[in-house]
């Protein structure tokens, strides 16, 4: 028997009892004629005593223990002299009788510490040290019980969980697909899901009313905190369903996660228009933790002789509670945070009320206090707040003045992680018009159904149709989203026809689930939650990688099996492809 009791396990009730602990080698402490050993497992901690009185040679043996050697206990539970509140097995030691190591370890290139002194790019290289680390391990702790916890709910509502194909077909929407060669069908390739999307209205038109899967995808894009090239869904459908219905049971299933896991009671999920949100908060994803809407200043800033906001398609600004006592500096430091190649503004123009009733602004040349007192005004301001104006085209200001107030809210203390504000975006546009390609592409996927009183639009004023799709967004991350889907072949073959497929061209991509809608497809519709930013938003984090048990780090690598990396020649020629690896001669 390796071990009686776990580490984390043993308390003041245990002394007395002979208990056998084993782990990894946390510290040990020399005290001349004491020793004391703290000994490690994911359940806890445990201090060992070692009493060189009453017996030398144990006591020297556990000497020579170095940090992350694994070893097996065996003592008396007795209650400590110094306790240590610190940790729940602190009224308590082992008076130890016996030591066996099972395994010896090198000294760890980092410390295995709630603090580490490893760097990302160290940590990532032996993440299975890094794993020890007790903050690593509540997060995957965390996101093991929000599984469990969603698949209770989805279970007592009657979904099913239906596992689909990770080998599937590359379509032209979406992101880059990953693509695997096929050795049985040379020349051919199958593709990694982005989404089980046709899978899941498949399921729908066989009559498995209520779908879900825990799901992992993968997409070929550029990475960031909140993106990985694999990443996990709590992927859903539902059929004979409006998107009321799919809403109300969506807000159910988040209430029940934040109860269960945080202890945390949700209320309300209000409902915005995207084109709401776009004016409000120049994001279809806001942060409405905090204020600091956008003030839209053209009917009292233009038009009066100053070129900047008179040539410019809008002028928006914020609010900015109590910060009217800004030095120069930084004022100077947030101009100089907006013109960043990141956001790319030209420049900041900046009002002062101040608390005596006066105004100072960074255009006082143009714009006397008489002007200044009708800004603030019109922007609701208070003594004491600061005025922030951006200028331009109304699509980059918004992008501009979203990413400010953001910055701004962080500043103040504002984005209080343990304070959670969600909402439905709903009304979408259903498609979104590119330059490069000069089409229309769908804004979520060819497969989202048109509002039904904007169904008339589709041939005569595409841009303005709205699309049944709805996001669920918490404190300014897009937690999930979805839409209720066309279940009809002949919209289909429209919404085909408009994104710029050929007859040919979307029976070859899609001939299947065409084919499929004219076995009697029911309405269906529902939603993917990003499984890993909820677990991230859960812990309190920005980056979703510290909820990944084994992570890629930005460059879309795994350090520590340093993958990807080339094959061998014999696997191009099975796979009947031609080797790229440089050449002696290159």
């Amino acid at each position: 028997m390796h071990r009686t009791h776990t580490c984390g396990e043993l308390r003041g009730d245990h002394a007395g009892q002979s208990v056998i602990l084993s782990g990894w080698v946390q510290r040990t402490r020399d005290l001349g004629g004491m020793t004391f050993v703290d000994v490690r497992d994911r359940y806890g901690l445990t201090q060992l005593a070692f009493n060189m009185d009453s017996d030398e040679t144990l006591c020297l043996q556990a000497r020579k223990l170095g940090r992350e050697f694994v070893i097996k206990a065996t003592g008396v539970v007795k209650i400590r002299e110094s306790k240590n509140n610190q940790i729940p097995t602190g009224d308590i030691e082992i008076d130890v009788k016996s030591l066996e190591v099972l395994n010896a370890s090198k000294t760890p290139p980092f410390t295995i510490e709630d603090d580490t002194d490893g760097g990302d790019d160290l940590r990532m290289q032996y993440r299975y040290l890094d794993l020890r680390r007790k903050p690593v391990q509540k997060n995957l702790m965390l996101r093991h019980r929000l599984s469990i916890e969603t698949r209770k709910y989805l279970d007592a509502v009657e979904f099913i969980e239906v596992e689909t194909p990770y080998l599937i077909k590359s379509t032209p929407e979406g992101a880059r697909d990953f693509v695997v060669p096929s050795r049985m069908n040379p020349g051919q390739f199958y593709a990694l899901p982005q989404s089980p999307q046709t899978f899941k209205q498949l399921l729908m038109v066989s009559g498995y009313d209520r779908y879900y899967q825990i799901v992992k995808c993968f997409r070929d894009e550029d990475l960031r905190a909140d993106r990985q090239p694999e990443f996990t869904q709590i992927d859903c459908e539902m059929a004979f369903v409006e998107q009321e219905d799919v809403l109300q049971t969506f807000e159910d299933l988040v209430r029940h996660l934040f109860k269960a896991v945080l202890d945390v009671k949700i209320e309300a999920f209000p409902r915005m228009t995207y084109d709401e949100a776009m004016a409000r908060y120049g994001s279809d994803k806001p942060d409405v933790r905090f204020g600091m809407e956008f003030i839209d200043f053209g009917s009292v800033a233009q038009g009066q002789g100053f070129g900047v906001f008179d040539q410019s398609e809008c002028v928006l600004g914020i609010a900015v509670p109590g910060c009217a006592e800004y030095s120069r500096k930084q004022l100077d430091a947030l101009t100089d945070w907006v013109k960043r190649p990141q956001i790319g503004a030209k420049g900041l123009v900046y009002c002062k009320c101040n608390e005596d009733g006066s105004f100072k602004s960074s255009v006082d040349k143009f714009f006397d206090a008489n002007a200044l007192s009708q800004w603030a005004s019109h922007a609701n301001a208070n003594a004491g707040d600061l005025l922030l104006l951006l200028s331009g085209d109304l699509h980059t200001v918004r992008k501009q003045l979203n990413e400010l107030r953001l910055h701004m809210g962080s500043a103040l203390g504002l984005r209080d992680p343990k304070t959670f504000k969600p909402l439905w975006v709903i009304d979408f546009p259903l498609l979104e018009w590119d330059e490069e390609s000069n089409r229309f592409h769908a804004m979520h996927h060819p497969f989202t159904s048109p509002k039904p009183e904007h169904f008339d639009l589709i041939e005569s004023d595409p841009g303005a149709v709205r699309a049944n799709a709805y996001d669920m967004v918490i404190n300014g991350v897009e937690i999930g989203g979805g839409s209720i889907r066309i279940h009809d072949k002949g919209i289909q073959s429209r919404m085909f026809d408009l994104l710029g497929f050929t007859p040919e061209e979307a029976q070859a991509q899609f001939g299947f689930l065409m084919n499929a809608f004219q076995y009697g497809a029911p309405p269906h519709g529902g939603l993917a939650l990003g499984f890993d930013r909820l677990c991230s938003l859960f812990g309190g984090s920005d980056s979703i990688r510290d909820f990944i048990a084994f992570p890629k780090n930005n460059s879309g690598r795994d350090v520590m099996i340093d993958a990807p990396s080339p094959i061998h020649d014999e696997q191009y020629q099975e796979l009947y492809l031609q080797s790229t690896a440089p050449t002696e001669d290159q």
